[in-house]
């Protein structure tokens, strides 16, 4: 059995990232993708090859995905959005995590006592 962290530990780790959380910058929940588009124009090079590089920023909403143009001057931008979208959840699942860690240690930490108060 894995033996639990002491509740004070979990807490200060916790507490830590809670911390992080409040450096938040914009974000957006979504992908970037390369999609190569025709233009519809005769004579263009895309109408027999592979198309134009564009890129999107792909998204549900409603329970259907989004395709939103970004424009090249705004690619760096919509990179750090998705970047801080998901530097977002994985500190939010750790911070889910550790709570229910922390309840855990301190359920252990009662049973000890418990224990120790049986035997004295």
């Amino acid at each position: 059995m894995k033996t639990p962290r002491h509740p004070t530990v979990v807490r200060r780790s916790r507490d830590s990232r809670l911390g992080q959380l409040g450096k938040v910058e914009p974000f957006a929940a979504g992908c970037l993708v390369l999609v190569n588009v025709r233009c519809g124009r005769k004579g263009c090079h895309c109408a027999t090859g592979e198309g134009h590089p564009s890129n999107y920023l792909s998204y549900k909403q409603g329970g259907k995905t989004v395709m939103r143009y970004v424009p090249k001057d705004r690619l760096d931008e919509v990179r750090k959005w998705v970047s801080e979208h998901k530097r977002l959840k994985r500190l939010t699942r750790e911070i889910s995590d550790l709570t229910l860690e922390l309840l855990a240690a301190e359920a252990y930490v009662r049973r000890q006592q418990r224990r120790r108060q049986r035997r004295s």
